[in-house]
């Protein structure tokens, strides 16, 4: 009897063992890309339609040097997040992702995305990650070179990567319970699938 429950114990700790590597495989298998940044407002001053740091208006501008000169030049945006999971593949169920923002190549801030989203096989979801920062502190307040970075992110439909880039851990849902992804990956404008991660 202790044997059978030995090997009952054995055989449902490989199969949870199994289903929990099926569940990793499946989001090792999606391709995340930066899709773009939305809703994009620095220190007030909507970007949507800035391109460049000459197309802001010189009331505006001058707002935002006073907002620099003061040490806080708060931006805000929403990083579109693209997903591509192959038909091939399984359904992966992301609960949470942890992440920190580079910018210019420079570690800013950290936040986790903790809502659950589910990236069914053969399709393209979009996560939005709302991410907020105070470039002062890590540009200083060259109201130039401040403009220069908040424009290039609003102005670009896919910023390049040595503009923007995310690092990040996603926690999925295995039916053993919630597991952690066990490294970071990083995320550009152009997908990171395979020996990217």
């Amino acid at each position: 009897m202790i044997r059978r429950l030995v090997l009952a114990s054995a055989c449902l700790l490989m199969l949870s063992s199994c289903a929990q590597l099926n569940q990793f495989q499946a989001l090792r298998n999606v391709d995340f890309a930066i899709d773009g940044i939305q809703q994009a407002n620095l220190a007030g001053v909507n970007l949507s339609n800035i391109e460049t740091s000459s197309d802001v208006r010189p009331m505006d501008l001058l707002r935002l040097g006073q907002a620099a000169s003061s040490g806080s030049l708060p931006l805000s945006f929403d990083l579109m997040l693209g997903a591509d999971n192959p038909q091939t593949n399984g359904t992966a169920q992301m609960l949470e992702l942890d992440w920190t923002l580079f910018l210019q190549d420079r570690e800013t801030v950290s936040g986790v995305f903790n809502r659950s989203v589910t990236f069914p096989a053969g399709q393209r979801s979009v996560v939005p990650i709302s991410i907020q920062l105070d470039l002062v502190p890590f540009f200083g307040n060259n109201i130039g070179e401040l403009l220069n970075i908040a424009t290039a992110l609003a102005g670009q439909e896919t910023p390049g990567a040595s503009t923007i880039r995310l690092v990040a851990t996603p926690t999925i849902q295995t039916p053993i319970g919630p597991i952690r992804y066990p490294n970071p990956i990083t995320i550009v404008s152009t997908s990171v699938g395979g020996s990217g991660r």
